[in-house]
């Protein structure tokens, strides 16, 4: 656990390789079962969450893990639109351990990865926030994304459904086309 800043210093923001794999689906997995932040109530099982890793390596997705001691704490990706009309999109993902969070370490997550897609020319990289969800409101605010809209009742868990925020950034000059 981390207990004051300095301690971040041990945090290691690196690109998700393979390797990082079965990490990344525990910390997956523990997020997920925590049921009100991700769109799963539990990670897919690793042989899926693998080959999905394997799919953002080889089309070059911008994917960064915070690691400490060898373990994943925390995540961002995004991931890109298969259909070539839709191919300058991604749509963002992120996740930390709950013992990680309030540190910084969100904001250095997301900012290497759009760095890493406006490189690879992103024009757009969208996200879905539960409406709850004040503090990746917040953050993802910073880093530069607006609000596009609201999604009534879009997420249904333990009886009770919740609103989910539809925030964009669009940067026309990342277009590589």
């Amino acid at each position: 656990m981390i207990d004051d800043d300095s301690d971040l210093e041990t945090v290691a923001i690196v690109p998700a390789l393979l390797g990082h794999g079965e990490s990344f689906h525990h910390a997956l997995d523990l997020v997920a079962r925590e049921r009100k932040y991700l769109s799963m109530l539990e990670a897919p099982p690793l042989e899926q969450t693998l080959q999905f890793m394997m799919g953002c390596i080889e089309r070059g997705d911008p994917r960064f893990v915070a690691v400490v001691g060898g373990e994943v704490v925390g995540w961002c990706d995004i991931t890109r639109h298969d259909r070539p009309i839709h191919g300058h999109r991604g749509t963002l993902g992120m996740g930390i351990l709950p013992q990680y969070r309030g540190r910084g370490l969100g904001r250095k997550l997301i900012d290497a990865t759009l760095a890493q897609a406006r490189e690879a020319g992103f024009v757009r990289i969208e996200l879905s926030v539960h409406s709850d969800n004040a503090r990746a409101i917040s953050l993802y605010g910073k880093a530069g994304f607006v609000i596009e809209g609201l999604q009534r009742d879009a997420v249904y868990v333990d009886g009770e459904y919740r609103d989910a925020i539809m925030m964009a950034i669009v940067e026309r000059e990342n277009a590589t086309g």
